[in-house]
């Protein structure tokens, strides 16, 4: 169960560096003002996002399943704090294919968006790990 846990926990640092990573990448694609540049960022973001971010967060998914299977009465019946934590982690999972679709958008220059958009959507994953991190260790509920 530890290695269970140890591996899910790399798999979500690798997923969060990831996921805010990525829109990082669209704020400066969506502000480049040359070919070269907006070439180059849809390589990275492409790579990022197939490369690193599907692998991570299949990993977390797989790996946290695997942790809840070694109790599930108790995991899924007497812990409400994971039922809110696994509701978060739907909505990343949400944000997450989200940003899968704006790879596509980028790659087909057909962005409608400012720099400044992406800004603020880069800052969503920092509140759910924020409340999931608050979640998991404090367990409120």
């Amino acid at each position: 169960m530890l290695w269970v846990k140890a591996f899910h926990i790399i798999a979500v640092i690798t997923w969060f560096a990831a996921i805010f990573y990525l829109p990082r990448l669209f704020v400066y694609h969506a502000a480049a003002e040359d070919d070269v540049s907006r070439e180059r960022f849809k390589i990275m973001e492409r790579k990022l996002y197939r490369g690193i971010m599907m692998p991570s967060m299949i990993a977390v998914v797989i790996l946290g399943s695997w942790a809840v299977s070694y109790n599930p009465d108790y995991y899924l019946l007497q812990t409400h704090w994971l039922h809110a934590k696994l509701t978060l982690v739907a909505l990343l999972i949400v944000y997450h294919f989200y940003c899968g679709h704006l790879v596509k958008v980028f790659r087909d220059d057909n962005n409608q968006r400012s720099h400044v958009f992406y800004r603020w959507f880069n800052e969503i994953p920092v509140f759910l790990l924020i409340a999931i991190v608050i979640l998991v260790v404090v367990r409120p509920f």
